[in-house]
């Protein structure tokens, strides 16, 4: 009998353990979204500011009225830098400090990590149609 309830607390354990790892935060991005080509360099910004780049945005779909974009640390991914919603103006540019929402800039607390700017296309319903990212590390390398 010892043995049954062993096993049920332990299934148990495992669904309770597989629910909580799945990322509420995780970026759902639709299989018929346009990629998109991101770049951005980190030259210019200080460590830990609230300054973000310049971002550079292009192949952004036609409807597309704003650009989600949002920045992770890829050496420390469970740290939130936040990002921005930014209404598309038709450049394909973000530009410098443009980013609001509780945005941190890179702060590694050693050496060199890897950061990943995202930015999703939005369109008037609220639909991602377009996706794509970049990656740099910080301190940029001189």
């Amino acid at each position: 009998m010892k043995k049954w309830y062993l096993g049920v607390i332990f299934t148990a354990l495992l669904i309770l353990t597989a629910a909580c790892a799945k990322n509420p935060n995780a970026i759902k991005i639709p299989k018929d979204a346009i990629k998109m080509d991101v770049d951005f360099s980190w030259e210019g910004i200080p460590v830990c500011s609230h300054e973000s780049p310049e971002i550079r945005v292009s192949n952004v779909p036609e409807g597309t009225v704003v650009l989600r974009v949002k920045l992770k640390d890829i050496s420390m991914p469970v740290w939130n830098h936040g990002g921005g919603n930014i209404r598309y103006n038709g450049s394909g540019i973000i530009p410098t400090g443009a980013l609001d929402i509780g945005y941190n800039g890179p702060c590694p607390p050693n050496g060199r990590h890897k950061y990943e700017f995202s930015v999703m296309a939005v369109d008037a319903e609220d639909v991602v149609i377009g996706f794509g990212k970049a990656v740099q590390p910080f301190p940029p390398k001189k």
